[in-house]
């Protein structure tokens, strides 16, 4: 009896000792060889899922196009040392498995993605910041002697969030993109622009330093004076070299209001002129961006709502005559000190301008309003279901040497005659002294270039296809004529046309690659190595 009370007990403890491991193994996928078992001995392995559903939320980002890559697991770090083991144990493999960080999946072609590797939502390190304190949810604010205002700022942060603790100090960045519901280190690794770029430079040229987690696993603080090889790798690099964790942000004492204009032109000539006379001048605008309008556009979009009724009403009837208008817009930033001088500024400012008489718009706004004018375009858009749809979205540096032929050839020919655009487009200058080119970031060659952004939303594949293969042509027209553009926020799907992208750079590119992450561990949806 007692034998057999000893071997049902010896017995008990197997079956709990297997149903324990087989709880733990259910997290991850057994039958998925990218993820060896041996991952489980890690701390990280509580943290690891593969979880259908979680591996369909990670497989998603906002341009709806690449679908179905899904990663073998997500891992949702509650601090950076648990992407340095994930990441080291990778690099430990004889067959590393890939590793892409994702922030807020803002990507439009799956470039935060991974197949049958292992996605970090980084958004997980902020969800794990039990605390409303800006002092302690990622964002510290601190003065140096030599460097001024500063903020450091977790790489998983959102930009909204970076202003509003900056502000409670009367602080702020000064280089942004549009849209403020983006990751610090997802822009950094981009370059970060928008409409005051010409004047402050893109975000990447408003950092002093960063944090990075190699493609070894290696934690590195780098800056232009301190491992700057990877500093100047990382930003604008797409995520190949390593993954951003915090960043050293350029802040200044920020303003309380803004002077919002906006005036029409039906001369594309005299609109770039203007545009280039503007952003030339010492100390004047803070913002300079343009856009088409068109008559199968909606003129006030998600990306702000400026015109009143009875102004559309005006438009709309300057539109059926031209076809195409191209609309300026600027901003002057004003606080109580200038209060009383800012009109006379704005009028200085636009004297002599080649606009359409009667057609300038002027609106006053406080500083946060107007940097985060495109979130309440998209809540609006989110309750009316339309939103989250398929956005083939096409960015493009053109060089200010071509900028002419290219809106008779793509603004006129292609997007007008063919009459498909179902989005706002974007165009405005900015100055390449702004820029290090010691960074991964590619531009045109020249001192002035234009940003030109076709921002499309497309209902369904159909319409996706469409607006893509529209896409497809002004790329294969701009390489045929020789127009010298680069892509922004690019995608190849051919090293070849990469090589032809970096150009010059295409070599420390790579030896960048080689020497920080050379087993290729990281960012895959890139398709640059891998």
């Amino acid at each position: 009896m007692a034998k057999f009370f000893l071997s049902y007990g010896y017995n008990l403890i197997i079956f709990f000792i297997i149903s324990h491991l087989m709880s733990i193994l259910g997290k991850l996928n057994p039958w998925n060889p990218s993820i060896p078992y041996e991952i489980l001995s890690l701390n990280i392995s509580s943290k690891l899922s593969t979880n259908s559903d979680d591996i369909k939320e990670s497989s998603k980002d906002f341009g709806k196009i690449v679908q179905e890559i899904f990663p073998a697991a997500v891992l949702y770090p509650s601090c950076v040392n648990d992407i340095i083991d994930l990441i080291q144990f990778s690099y430990g493999l004889s067959v590393p498995f890939h590793v892409a960080a994702k922030g807020h999946g803002h990507s439009i072609r799956g470039q935060a993605m991974a197949q049958n590797g292992v996605i970090v939502e980084m958004n997980s390190l902020n969800n794990n910041n039990n605390t409303n304190n800006s002092e302690n949810c990622g964002i510290r604010v601190s003065w140096d002697s030599t460097l001024g205002f500063y903020a450091d700022v977790g790489g998983e942060q959102l930009w909204i969030d970076v202003l509003r603790s900056t502000l409670e100090y009367g602080l702020a960045p000064v280089s942004w993109t549009d849209y403020l519901y983006l990751t610090v280190g997802g822009t950094l690794s981009n370059a970060g622009i928008s409409g005051q770029t010409f004047r402050y430079g893109p975000q990447i040229s408003n950092v002093h330093e960063v944090d990075v987690i190699t493609g070894k696993g290696e934690l590195v603080t780098c800056s232009k004076e301190m491992n700057s090889e990877l500093f100047f790798g990382v930003l604008g690099g797409l995520g190949q070299f390593g993954i951003i964790t915090r960043a050293r942000i350029v802040l200044d004492k920020a303003p309380t209001r803004v002077k919002w204009v906006r005036m029409l032109y039906d001369d594309f000539s005299k609109f770039t002129k203007d545009q280039e006379h503007l952003i030339s001048i010492h100390d004047g605008l803070n913002y300079v961006e343009g856009s088409l309008l068109m008559e199968q556009s909606p003129l006030n979009n998600w990306r702000s709502s400026f015109f009143s009724p009875s102004n559309q009403i005006e438009i709309a009837s300057l539109l059926s005559k031209n076809g195409i208008i191209y609309c300026l817009e600027m901003v002057k930033y004003y606080d109580d000190h200038s209060a009383t001088t800012i009109d006379e500024e704005l009028k200085k400012l636009v004297k002599g301008l080649n606009n359409l008489p009667g057609f300038m718009f002027k609106k006053d706004a406080t500083f946060v309003e107007f940097l985060n004018r495109v979130r309440s375009g998209e809540l609006e858009l989110q309750s009316k279901g339309m939103w989250d749809v398929p956005h083939p979205w096409l960015n493009l540096f053109v060089p200010k040497s071509s900028i002419m032929h290219f809106n008779a050839a793509v603004f006129v020919d292609i997007i007008l005659r063919q009459n498909k655009t179902t989005g706002p487009i974007l165009v405005y200058p900015t100055n390449r002294k702004r820029w290090d080119d010691r960074m991964s970031a590619v531009i045109p060659e020249e001192e002035i270039f234009y940003c030109v952004g076709l921002l499309h939303s497309s209902n369904g594949y159909n319409e996706c296809k469409i607006l893509d293969n529209q896409n497809e042509e002004i790329l294969k027209y701009c390489d045929k004529v020789g127009l010298k553009i680069k892509q922004y926020l690019p995608h190849y799907k051919t090293q070849e046309d990469w090589i032809k992208h970096f150009g010059k750079k295409w070599n420390i590119f790579q030896q960048r690659k080689n020497q920080f992450d050379p087993k290729m561990i990281l960012s895959p949806g890139q398709r640059i190595f891998n």
